[in-house]
């Protein structure tokens, strides 16, 4: 990872991770509450919070220790073939990986997703600090383009296996995200999202819904996004510029767009707190890798990201996420926006510097 202050990236990395652990704690437990929620109103009362926790603790384990085994398994042969020392940069992004998909993608889709982001979108570009798109979202595009229902389907994501004792055994259960109701069927869908139980404006702050794992708590991950400002560790351009673009392009396509796009009516702050919106502005937005690095391009990026999901949500109803996306494709503009900025002000002190003359 290029520095370029006073923090080392061993900090970064650990700051990080911390800053992930709220929401990663709440999609444990939001894993154990969703299966208990598909077995029925009895499986939901008799069941205690610490055994959903300790469910879904169970259910992600596997998950976190194949992103690692696999990622820190390549790092090291290329490392080892390199004569270099082993860097912490997977750190980060093998949590990551586990977080940003459904809680029913199997192990050996996660494996070759990882093995593919770390080799293809880190490696071939020279390592940690090199690589110009983000690591984990290229894990995630690479499931979604490869493995489309495994990412995308109604099945997905709700865990219907019991694990040890734990948990419910449940045949036959299917379940769309808030995202894929509002997109199908208008905005009063987010209402009754799964069977038998209606979604609230206090689930979607706090995440009891359906989703992928690490993305449904608003207030988890705005806990993790305090950390991550107050250390200094997250731009609070790039943070605000993307809520600001988001609430921008929603509120454009609400005034202009005809009834019939369901997406486009949808009001701008369910935008915000559906889907990977948060997490993406709060974590991924953020990588200081892949990010702008110009202090007026922060803002331009930013923007950039939380107006483009918008467009790819009201745009795509076959696509009803776009943070992922968006992200990527700003990751690889990133560079040519601090080009622009720098430029202009080469070329503004030029002109002061020709005035004096």
């Amino acid at each position: 990872m290029n520095i370029h202050d006073a923090i080392d990236s061993k900090r970064i990395m650990s700051l990080v991770v911390i800053a992930l652990m709220p929401a990663l704690l709440f999609g444990m437990y939001n894993i154990g509450l969703q299966n208990a929620i598909a077995a029925g109103p009895a499986a939901v009362e008799s069941t205690g919070w610490f055994s959903m926790f300790l469910y879904g603790l169970l259910v992600m384990l596997p998950k976190i220790a194949v992103s690692y085994i696999v990622g820190l398994g390549i790092e090291f042969t290329v490392a080892q073939w390199k004569k270099e020392e082993i860097h912490e940069g997977f750190l980060v992004s093998g949590i990551l990986i586990p977080m940003i998909v459904p809680v029913g993608c199997p192990l050996w889709i996660i494996a070759i997703a990882t093995a593919f982001a770390v080799i293809f979108a880190k490696e071939v570009f020279g390592g940690t600090g090199m690589n110009i798109v983000n690591v984990a979202l290229i894990a995630r595009a690479f499931i979604f383009f490869a493995y489309p229902s495994v990412i995308s389907g109604e099945s997905v994501w709700v865990s219907t296996e019991s694990v040890l004792g734990l948990g419910n055994e449940i045949d036959g259960y299917t379940c769309a995200t808030a995202l894929s109701q509002l997109s199908g069927a208008g905005v009063d869908s987010v209402v009754g999202a799964c069977p038998a139980y209606e979604l609230t404006t206090a689930d979607m702050l706090i995440g009891t819904m359906p989703g992928s794992i690490g993305e449904t708590s608003v207030i988890a991950i705005a806990l993790g996004g305090l950390l991550l400002l107050f250390t200094g560790v997250a731009s609070w351009k790039i943070m605000v510029s993307v809520f600001v673009g988001g609430i921008a392009m929603s509120l454009f396509f609400d005034a202009t767009l005809p009834e019939s796009n369901n997406m486009a009516h949808v009001p701008f702050w369910q935008h915000l707190i559906l889907g990977g919106f948060c997490f993406g502005a709060v974590f991924m937005a953020t990588d200081p890798v892949t990010s702008a690095r110009t202090e007026k391009g922060k803002y331009i990026y930013g923007f950039g990201i939380g107006a483009m999901a918008i467009l790819i949500r009201v745009l795509n109803p076959g696509y009803p996420e776009g943070m992922m996306l968006a992200i990527l494709l700003m990751n690889v503009v990133a560079p040519f926006i601090d080009y622009c900025v720098v430029q202009r002000n080469v070329k503004a002190r030029a002109k002061r510097v020709t005035k004096k003359n």
